[in-house]
């Protein structure tokens, strides 16, 4: 599904309670705390495959990101919503969710977002959404957290967190 400013998310408090609920445009212009969720998908060479997110993104247009990432709707739990991002993203279809990782809390570099980070495995081909992704790649995670550090503009913030979360082990088994 395409982004709309008139989508409907939960708004959560600091524990991430459901506490109410505001359309996107709403929830990004107040900086209203809400949910997300962010997947990496690993082929069997231990590659990560990354997004270069479209140019007409509301948020990080152009800049690489996890291989499939977005917002939990309004009464949606973590886990389908980062089933449904793969598919809507990526094209690929899982019938279990994806293996959940660790959790990052709401703040600045997430855009006030809760991240429920998962991890699957996958071969590819990929057959992306245009409307939401550019150009998508496999990297080394080596080569990841190398880029992270030297070129960090080229990447969206909550990717870099998150990244460097993964990368030093914080939250769950690689």
């Amino acid at each position: 599904m395409a982004q709309s400013a008139d989508e409907c998310f939960d708004v959560v408090n600091e524990w991430d309670q459901v506490v109410g609920r505001a359309t996107r445009r709403e929830v990004h212009a107040n900086g209203l705390l809400h949910r997300a969720v962010h997947v990496f998908v690993f082929n069997a060479k231990g590659e990560v495959f990354l997004q270069k997110r479209s140019m007409a993104k509301d948020s990080s247009p152009g800049l690489w990101d996890s291989s499939a990432s977005g917002h939990l709707e309004s009464g949606e739990e973590y886990d389908p919503c980062a089933v449904r991002e793969l598919e809507e993203e990526l094209g690929l279809v899982v019938d279990v969710a994806p293996e959940p990782l660790f959790k990052v809390e709401a703040c600045s570099e997430t855009g006030q977002e809760f991240v429920w980070v998962y991890r699957v495995e996958s071969e590819g081909p990929f057959d992306w959404n245009r409307d939401e992704i550019e150009h998508g790649e496999w990297f080394h995670p080596e080569q990841v957290s190398q880029w992270v550090v030297e070129r960090p503009g080229e990447l969206a913030s909550a990717f870099r967190l998150i990244w460097m979360r993964w990368a030093v082990g914080i939250g769950g088994a690689r």
